[in-house]
């Protein structure tokens, strides 16, 4: 595996190496060992799967709070999104940046989140499916989420925006949230 560091402290794309022949490939998704090498976690509780049939649909930007402020591990296992992250940590020097890794099917790559950031995305492609990982568990009371077109933070998105939820519409600018304590 290939682990690199994006733009905001924490905040890994993972590429796998495949190593192949006439049939096809095989490559590690996954190494504890090399992950906790690289100071990543190296436990997840949970995975799950998101399918989302419209292009330029935007899901997020959604969080966890301690004590439930979690990891998360994403790939794209059909279609394409433009995959996007902001850091909301308390005293952080990157407080209320984004950035984004375009995932696709063909990449293969992964965006390793780490706890205290808002995570969303928007499909590019239809029927798009994503895998999550986690290292807690979904705690409803700790959930949290930021406007996805909130001017201060100045995402670029790349489409007009589609498919948004009534919950997601109305998630709250950066002024009005708490930093996440770390």
């Amino acid at each position: 595996m290939i682990i690199t560091d994006l733009p905001l402290a924490g905040a890994k794309r993972i590429e796998m190496e495949p190593k192949g022949d006439a049939r096809g490939f095989f490559a590690r998704s996954f190494c504890s060992r090399e992950f906790g090498d690289a100071g990543l976690a190296t436990h997840f509780v949970q995975m799950n799967t998101s399918l989302t049939r419209q292009v330029g649909t935007i899901r997020g930007l959604h969080f966890q709070r301690p004590p439930a402020a979690e990891v998360k591990m994403v790939r794209c296992l059909v279609g394409a999104v433009f995959d996007v992250i902001v850091d909301l940590r308390a005293g952080s020097p990157t407080y209320g940046r984004w950035c984004a890794e375009t995932l696709t099917a063909e990449n293969r790559r992964m965006i390793y989140i780490p706890a205290g950031f808002a995570h969303g995305f928007q499909t590019l492609l239809p029927e798009t499916e994503l895998l999550y990982l986690h290292d807690t568990h979904y705690a409803p009371g700790h959930e949290g989420g930021l406007f996805y077109a909130d001017k201060s933070v100045a995402i670029d998105w790349p489409l007009p925006a589609a498919g948004l939820s009534e919950r997601d519409a109305a998630l709250p600018p950066l002024s009005k949230l708490e930093p996440i304590a770390q």
